[in-house]
């Protein structure tokens, strides 16, 4: 009785899915997909009306890109595009946005840009299975009236850019007010609305519960979708997997009394569902396109040496193997992974997490394995005083304020650009390409990394492709 109520409610599920959202023109939908054997290929990949310039060369040491974040507007688009009530001219602004974007990178002679499409539980992108985007229009599910993540695609492509999809996997929003609940309430095709006994609630925020089988399923459908019916060069996570507060705590502890048979502890146990996730992407990415690269950008210490003495040399307090659960080490040395990205968003200064010798235990640690690693750059941290308190004492990180940053960033991409190990780096994020206090940076990135005016002609010779 139970199975045949199960079969009722995805059947259900199934049907609201397809009046709400029928299946993508060009692509396999999931729903004919389940009905297909895993071993057949499948449909051809969706592609640019544009012709596309050859992406350019990325060799060792080279892979120079900028995230683009979505999420509170932060990059793209912007909070005052939202905010225009003209759809057509909201849409032709947010691409002038967008262009203007681009072209600072390829002025700047990076080759990359990783664009987050999922920042909570919605797309920058046509889904089946995920709402349209508030920060496109302001208003959850809303059409945007055209398709952001295939315009940035064909945009990025004519500029010779890879373009790698961000995705945040478990958050459901960024905070927890009453408006937030009723706006996930009234759009039907949520996660919150549909499946609300996957939502818990950490750090203040809805999530889901990375510890039930069917939210991991959830995110390998979301992933399928997306390298499916989108030509991406990347699929990119960041460090939000357990994410957690002193004050907001996940209550997983029903979930670990279901599925945690056989660990010794829930640490262990939550470490295990993120392995889970990460090895069925990384497997679900190589059986469906395996040309995809895919990516993680944890945050910089995986453990410090006090607690584990295969550690790095530092003393922070939060390294994510130990708080988000995410045993990073593990992921790269079975290959699962393409890249990794550590947020190294500490200057030399910083005794307690000094650069280099971060930078040289991740070296070390993508040793003989298959995954490329590229440093994760805290451009928005240049030209301001950050402090923390270390052993009850007040400690300024003072290397992003000396000469306007500039001396913290050119060691710092002097040792991305020698160790053997390092293949790249990541800046973060692209709205601070214009900030007035990044400007000296910006203008040791373009004498270091760019050539201006050969960038220009490229530009006026081969234009933006939007007519």
């Amino acid at each position: 009785m139970e199975g045949v109520l199960k079969l009722k409610s995805l059947l259900r599920f199934l049907l609201v899915a397809l009046l709400v959202n029928p299946p993508l023109v060009g692509c396999v939908s999931l729903v004919e997909r389940s009905h297909q054997q895993q071993s057949k290929p499948v449909a051809s990949v969706s592609t640019p009306t544009v012709s596309m310039r050859k992406l350019k060369d990325i060799t060792n040491h080279s892979f120079r890109a900028v995230w683009i974040a979505s999420v509170h507007n932060m990059d793209w688009p912007t909070e005052a595009s939202k905010l225009i009530l003209d759809p057509k001219e909201r849409v032709s602004v947010q691409k002038a946005e967008l262009g203007k974007l681009l072209d600072k990178v390829v002025e700047l002679e990076m080759n990359a840009v990783i664009l987050q499409v999922k920042p909570s539980d919605d797309a920058l992108y046509r889904s089946n299975l995920l709402p349209w985007s508030r920060y496109l229009t302001g208003t959850l599910g809303k059409d945007p009236g055209f398709d952001p993540l295939a315009y940035a695609i064909e945009q990025a492509h004519i500029r010779g850019l890879q373009l790698h999809a961000w995705l945040n996997p478990y958050r459901v929003s960024t905070n927890i007010m009453p408006e937030t609940t009723t706006e996930l309430l009234a759009c039907p095709t949520t996660v919150y609305a549909r499946n609300p006994d996957w939502v818990r609630i950490a750090h203040q925020r809805y999530v889901l519960d990375p510890g039930l089988p069917s939210v991991r399923h959830w995110i390998e459908q979301i992933v399928e979708e997306l390298i499916t019916c989108y030509p991406i060069d990347g699929l990119h996570f960041d460090d939000y997997f357990y994410y957690e507060a002193e004050d907001s705590r996940l209550a997983d502890d029903d979930t670990y009394r279901r599925y945690g048979q056989g660990f010794a502890n829930k640490a262990d146990w939550r470490r295990n569902n993120t392995y889970l996730l990460i090895q069925a992407i990384s497997r679900k990415i190589k059986a469906i396109r395996p040309q995809i690269t895919f990516g993680i950008s944890p945050s910089g210490v995986w453990r410090n040496k006090s607690d584990d003495p295969r550690g790095s040399k530092t003393a922070v307090l939060n390294p994510h193997y130990d708080t988000a659960y995410a045993d990073t080490y593990r992921w790269v040395r079975e290959g699962l992974l393409d890249y990794i990205a550590p947020q190294v968003y500490w200057s030399h200064e910083l005794l307690i997490a000094p650069y280099d010798v971060i930078v040289n235990w991740w070296s070390e640690l993508v040793k003989d394995t298959p995954t490329k690693l590229y440093i994760g750059v805290a451009l928005y941290k240049v030209g301001k005083e950050f402090c923390y308190q270390i052993e009850g004492k007040r400690v300024v990180d003072r290397g992003w304020i000396q000469a306007n940053g500039v001396p913290e960033i050119k060691r710092q991409l002097a040792i991305n650009e020698s160790f053997p190990g390092v293949n790249g780096s990541i800046l973060f994020s692209g709205s601070y390409l214009w900030e007035p206090q990044t400007q000296s940076v910006v203008a040791y990135l373009k004498s270091h990394w760019g050539k201006p005016e050969l960038s220009r002609a490229y530009i006026n010779q081969h234009g933006t492709g939007d007519d």
